[in-house]
């Protein structure tokens, strides 16, 4: 199991859309969504995230079970190279 937090510049939809994106290519199955958290399951585990948003900054927390490496590849595609200001 994976429970790793990151911040990026993206609004927590924009998170939400591109999750959706990302682990649907995987075959995973949406469980629940709403504009701050999505949810999957598929291949034995699943993943929750939630998208929190601070002035520029949306936080990110993201619980995994059997998509660890998934989930690390995918936080490279939304984490900031530089923090935001």
């Amino acid at each position: 199991m994976l429970r790793i937090e990151v911040k990026t510049s993206l609004r927590p939809e924009d998170v939400i859309n591109r999750a959706a994106k990302y682990f649907g290519g995987f075959g995973m199955q949406v469980k629940n969504q709403s504009p701050t958290g999505i949810s999957f399951e598929g291949g034995g585990g699943g993943i929750e995230l939630a998208a929190c948003a601070n002035e520029k900054i949306t936080t990110v927390e993201f619980v995994s079970s059997e998509w660890d490496y998934q989930v690390k590849e995918f936080i490279t595609t939304i984490k900031d190279k530089k923090p935001p200001k």
